[in-house]
């Protein structure tokens, strides 16, 4: 699971590169080519341009045919405007196939709800066997130093216990926001505390906006749209513009077009690398103009603790360094285990 960013790209490595050299087309080109993958049966949901220079620009479609959460990713190089690849796509994090098999395992073993029962179970007690363990050893522990097989055992046990007790505790929070029980609960205490994660208004008169849903990595808004107005291609660039200007400097976003003529479209940043940046602007696709913005500067310190904590979990805060620090702590937790 840590190491899926590495397989992936090596894996979908044609899909995800295209030209280095030459000048990018608009994305209205490239959209239109994607259309012609799809035959222009299919929903536009939302596009992804190239983040840098060699990496294609993903044009996501809602199929009726796919599963729940999942999106048909077209995939265009944006300076020879060739189709570079066509596969299925998880969430609105966007994850592709092997990622999704492997996140699927890690959530459930395959297993379906009784797998995931059974990773929610390991969860919620993980918090409890680690303070738990602390507090055995010290009603337990002899006064005085025995160098035998099992007391040494023993306190290898302990002393990586302690020092894996932080992480320990920080997995098992942030592996209960996503669970689909005691995830309910989470959301619960997260409303009656007010931390929501704050969520751009996109409706065009001024109402509050739904409180954001933080499970919203594993399944797709998008796919409760019916009345979605027609969209003019040449859009995307001009609202891409208008968010560049406003401030919106991340290499990676993620464009969607509104859901009806009385929303706006949104443009967010998903760049969620060390230092974070998430920012979201609602755009007027009429007059072009911004009617409400995000900045990830202003949300409340416990909106931000809980997307630190959810990348950090991922892997994705740190980059290579966070992955690391997740493989020795996987590494360190089974020897506690086998020792213990």
């Amino acid at each position: 699971y840590v190491a899926t960013p590495q397989l992936e790209n090596w894996l979908y490595h044609d899909a995800l590169h295209g030209l280095a050299d030459g000048t990018p087309q608009p994305l209205s080109a490239q959209i239109a080519v994607a259309e012609e993958a799809t035959q222009g049966n299919l929903r536009l949901l939302a596009v992804r341009p190239a983040p840098a220079m060699g990496e294609t620009t993903r044009i996501m479609f809602v199929d009726p045919s796919l599963g729940e959460s999942e999106s048909r990713a077209i995939f265009v190089d944006p300076i020879s405007l060739r189709v570079k690849g066509d596969m299925t796509v998880y969430g609105t994090s966007g994850i592709l196939p092997l990622r999704q098999w492997i996140d699927h395992a890690h959530r459930s073993l395959l297993l379906g709800d009784s797998g995931r029962l059974y990773s929610e179970l390991a969860a919620s007690w993980m918090w409890v066997a680690a303070l738990g363990g602390i507090a055995l050893w010290a009603m337990t522990r002899p006064k005085r130093r025995i160098n035998n097989v099992l007391q040494n055992h023993r306190r290898l046990h302990v002393t990586l216990g302690w020092g894996l007790l932080l992480g320990m505790l920080l997995f098992s929070a942030t592996g209960l926001t996503w669970s689909q029980w005691a995830g309910g609960n989470v959301d619960k205490m997260r409303a009656a505390f007010g931390w929501w994660t704050p969520q751009v208004n996109t409706l065009l008169h001024g109402e509050a906006p739904m409180a954001h849903d933080p499970h919203a990595g594993h399944h797709m808004d998008g796919m409760a749209m019916q009345h979605q107005s027609v969209l003019q291609p040449a859009q995307f660039d001009l609202v891409l513009a208008v968010a560049r200007q406003t401030g919106l400097n991340a290499s990676r976003l993620e464009i969607r077009p509104p859901v009806s003529k009385e929303r706006a479209w949104t443009v967010n940043e998903i760049d969620r690398r060390w230092p974070t940046q998430v920012d979201a602007v609602a755009i007027d696709g009429a007059t072009m103009q911004v009617v409400d913005r995000t900045r990830f500067a202003d949300f409340p310190l416990m909106a931000k603790l809980t997307r630190w904590g959810v990348d950090f979990h991922m892997g994705v805060l740190f980059g290579l360094a966070n992955q690391l620090l997740l493989v020795g702590f996987g590494c360190a937790l089974c020897v506690t285990i086998g020792v213990g």
